[in-house]
């Protein structure tokens, strides 16, 4: 699929690597796997693991030579944990100039490669000064270090303030989104009613995205696996219900449920690319074979009146 507005052909799903297992062997297992499956995306954020899922990941370069330059590989910023820098800070998030330039570098020497084909903003920082972010963001471009920009976790209005200032295209926004988590698409459905728990408060974020040719990243597709046999916590009955529906149109298709939860968000004309957060090897092979599964209209429903819990107004 295309990327954004950028020249990147990229997978239709990708790997989230925040779940890749410190263990070299085992995390060259999880990427091969991956790459196996047709998949050349690769999504980091410089504090899963604290840093450590970047350096580990950066072992398959000696493992494959020549694949830098064959695969996408991006990275986040401006989430700091509490304590950082010092003793008594807050958890916080920060998208200053200064914080920007070092994230990128240490996500660069962990990866140990010399640029990222993409870099987005983590979650909106409630400080942010455009003109900080896109100070920072030339200075990436210019030097090199970073080929292409964009957010996870923003709202339209948030990336209409970035976009007033910033050259850059935004090329994606990675949102939470799956067959039990439908805000994004929900917030189109429910506008104007009053018999609905709360409001979906997106700002119409899926269209603005769709208007501005926004990749969609979709975190979370396969909803950490508790549709698709991940033992619950407690009862709930929305999610068994999903759960049975998923299953009977994976038996119907002969296809896993990660595979229906998949084609679920690429039938879905916005042009989403699920990012995948499995570290085992069938269950990547498994769901990447949603790519190749188009639901119909009806099946694509029945699923999303499933996931949401409640019929359509």
């Amino acid at each position: 699929m295309k990327f954004g507005t950028s020249s990147l052909e990229v997978s239709r799903v990708g790997l989230g690597c925040m779940r890749l297992s410190s263990d070299r062997r085992e995390a060259v297992k999880t990427i091969r796997a991956a790459l196996d499956a047709g998949i050349n995306f690769f999504d980091h954020a410089d504090i899963y693991g604290r840093g450590q899922r970047e350096k580990v990941f950066s072992a398959i370069w000696d493992e494959v030579p020549g694949l830098r330059s064959r695969i996408v590989v991006q990275s986040k910023c401006g989430i700091r944990f509490a304590g950082d820098p010092y003793e008594g800070a807050p958890q916080r998030y920060d998208f200053s100039y200064e914080h920007i330039l070092a994230a990128v570098e240490g996500s660069l020497s962990r990866l140990k490669t010399d640029h990222l084909d993409v870099l987005l903003l983590h979650r909106p920082d409630a400080l942010v000064e455009p003109e900080e972010v896109a100070r920072a963001f030339d200075r990436l471009h210019e030097q090199g270090k970073v080929l292409h920009f964009g957010v996870s976790n923003h709202t339209a209005a948030q990336i209409r303030l970035l976009q007033k200032w910033v050259d850059q295209p935004l090329v994606a926004n990675q949102l939470q989104l799956s067959v039990v988590h439908t805000h994004l698409i929900d917030e189109g459905i429910i506008m104007n009613r009053s018999d609905y728990p709360a409001p979906r408060r997106n700002e119409g974020t899926l269209e603005f995205c769709r208007l501005h040719n926004i990749t969609i990243q979709a975190w979370s597709p396969l909803a950490a696996g508790a549709i698709t046999g991940r033992p619950l916590e407690e009862p709930d009955p929305r999610l068994e219900r999903a759960a049975d529906v998923v299953a009977e149109m994976a038996a119907e298709h002969g296809v896993s449920g990660g595979a229906i939860m998949v084609a679920w968000l690429l039938r879905h004309p916005a042009g989403v690319q699920p990012l995948i957060g499995t570290t085992n090897p069938a269950r990547i092979a498994g769901a990447c074979k949603g790519a190749d599964l188009t639901l119909s209209r009806e099946e694509w429903y029945r699923l999303f009146e499933a996931g949401r819990g409640r019929k359509l107004p």
